[in-house]
């Protein structure tokens, strides 16, 4: 049975509900909803007064069904442009000032969303006495357009001002702000590494499964793509773009002229991601990114056969080949690029694999990393786990995270050998 709970912040009164060995609190606005002139806007603090209702969960940003459901599995949520909202999972709202860590979601920067069950952060909260933060962002053209003289990597600018939010807040939630780590996963990881080509607002970084470099665009490469979306939308001018309904950038995604400037690229390549605008990001991204490795201790790793959960690739030499190319190889070089450069970096790899069709394929830690196996209990990708290999799995890995969340080694050598969990 849960309890009601309030925190007062400098906006009002937060009430949120506590279940257990854990407080949540749900939907936290960190910015103003990115709607009408705010939509392609950076994002603008939040600005409610009195009390707010935090004990519901809140709807995830606008998307299409996530390409790697056959995989994850399928969710379901709410969604709305008036999405820039976190929530604060915490062991008791007090004076303990407990280290805190962010999570940042994966999904290609168009799908997911940190309110998912997936992600809860309840039983590593409680687990390792943190408080954990999850924000939604932006996602795809909403998020990640670049459109000349606009600003460009909103989703990123997002991620700012949720940890900006968490800087000034989470004192009251039982949360230490100079001890922050900032995790992500996938293209979350992605957001991660460029942030830290900016001003780092965290101590401590976790990368799962980043694909370091991939889908980094020139100014000019991500204006074309602009361009073909805008088209597709059916707008001729941000003006229009700021008052078209949402369902015009999503159909856009998959519009035939998209499409064909995306296969020009070459790569495979995402619609949305990073561009390297010279304003958020610099236009030298691509090098500024690997002397992001000098600026935290980082925990970095990937899975053994992370492209079995895209479509089109299984469990093959060819498939691991790209997947190491892809996720693996950077994240060695990061490690080692992180020691080289005077700082703590450790390397893993997760080679769990409980189902013959998609092995250890991306996203499969997830469920171990949160111990929420519960809520991926429909999921393909976890066909054939056994109970005791979960909760030994779960185990391992939020000991292993929690020991770094908090400052220390997670129990292996540093460096770019990798401590392999199977």
């Amino acid at each position: 049975m849960s309890e009601r709970i309030d925190v007062a912040l400098s906006n009002g009164i937060v009430t949120g509900e506590r279940e257990r060995d854990v407080c949540r609190f749900s939907a936290i606005p960190y910015a103003q909803a990115p709607i009408g002139s705010l939509r392609f806007a950076p994002p603008v603090p939040s600005t409610w007064r009195g009390r707010l209702d935090a004990t519901r969960p809140g709807p995830v940003a606008p998307q299409l069904p996530s390409r790697l459901r056959g995989a994850m599995g399928d969710f379901e949520a709410s969604q709305s442009e008036d999405c820039l909202h976190l929530t604060v999972w915490t062991p008791s709202p007090d004076s303990r000032r407990r280290p805190v860590v962010v999570w940042l979601h994966g999904g290609a920067h168009q799908s997911g969303g940190g309110a998912l069950d997936w992600y809860s952060g309840a039983r590593l909260a409680a687990r390792g006495d943190l408080v954990v933060v999850a924000p939604n962002y932006r996602l795809a053209a909403l998020g990640w357009l670049c459109v000349p003289g606009e600003f460009a990597n909103l989703g990123l600018l997002d991620n700012e001002a949720a940890l900006d939010w968490v800087h000034e807040h989470i004192e009251s939630f039982g949360g230490d702000p100079e001890r922050i780590t900032v995790m992500g996963q996938s293209a979350g990881a992605a957001s991660i590494a460029c942030l830290l080509m900016r001003a780092p607002r965290f101590d401590r970084a976790i990368l799962q499964s980043a694909p370091l470099g991939r889908g980094l665009r020139s100014a000019e490469q991500a204006g074309q793509l602009a361009d073909a979306m805008l088209e597709a939308a059916g707008v001729r001018s941000m003006g229009e773009a700021r008052a078209a309904p949402i369902d015009a950038f999503l159909r856009a995604q998959q519009a035939p002229r998209v499409l064909d400037v995306l296969k020009a690229a070459g790569g495979n390549q995402n619609p949305f991601g990073p561009a390297a605008d010279g304003e958020v990001l610099p236009i030298d991204a691509n090098e500024a990114l690997w002397r992001g490795c000098g600026k935290v201790d980082v925990l970095i790793g990937y899975t053994k056969d992370e492209m079995a959960a895209f479509p089109a690739f299984g469990v093959d030499p060819e498939a691991e080949r790209v997947g190491d190319a892809l996720f693996g190889a950077p994240s060695r070089r990061w490690a080692g690029d992180a020691v080289r450069s005077g700082r703590s970096a450790w390397l893993y790899r997760f080679d769990f694999a409980p189902s013959a069709r998609f092995g250890a394929c991306h996203c499969i830690e997830l469920p171990f990393v949160f111990d929420t196996v519960d809520a991926f209990i429909e999921a393909p990708m976890m066909s054939g786990t056994m109970r005791e290999d979960a909760r030994r799995l779960t185990q391992d890995l939020q000991r292993a995270w929690v020991d770094f969340i908090r400052g220390g080694s997670p129990g292996w050598t540093a460096g770019p050998q990798p401590h392999i969990f199977s």
